[in-house]
């Protein structure tokens, strides 16, 4: 080729320290009151540039949200019971909403039934310091759900899992 080549610039993403960024993100927020300047810091990138690339990867999907992930058995919430309900297929995501908002359901979510084996397509978490508190909130949910829900069921948590945030690959 002869003569200049005419280019365009690349706009790069700005750097948040590359693997040391994600793996800072992945470990666990820390638990001070401005976390991604902390990070920042660490890293030695200005806290904007944190900020910036985590919502990017939110925006891109990379990271679907960003929550508290609480050691229920820490905080004295011993019994721990993932309620599965047999709910009119019509209604399954209005009352999903319901029964998410309330306060001993810490997630809730719909799934397919995989039937003949498995009936149930709505799910929530309830935490109690015994059954007996868990039962009590089954009770409310079922009481919630009226005669929209066919079936239930309580699968009470017998052992800890190992709780981490997002690793990347």
């Amino acid at each position: 080729m002869n003569g200049p080549v005419e280019t365009t610039p690349v706009r790069r993403r700005p750097s948040w320290g590359g693997r040391t960024g994600r793996r800072s993100a992945q470990a666990g927020l820390p638990r001070v009151p401005r976390p991604y300047h902390a990070i920042a810091e660490t890293i030695g990138v200005a806290p904007e540039v944190v900020l910036e690339r985590m919502r990017a990867m939110l925006a891109s999907g990379a990271i679907r949200r960003i929550g508290v992930v609480p050691n229920h058995y820490r905080l004295g919430w011993t019994a721990n019971g993932m309620t599965v309900w047999d709910v009119d297929d019509a209604r399954v995501d209005e009352l999903g909403v319901r029964i998410g908002a309330l306060p001993g359901v810490s997630h809730c979510y719909r799934r397919p039934r995989r039937l003949p084996a498995w009936r149930y397509n709505l799910f929530a978490m309830v935490h109690g310091r015994d059954r007996t508190e868990c039962e009590s909130q089954v009770r409310e949910i079922a009481a919630l759900l009226g005669d929209a829900v066919r079936a239930h069921d309580v699968l009470y948590s017998t052992r800890v899992l190992k709780k981490t945030g997002l690793r990347f690959g």
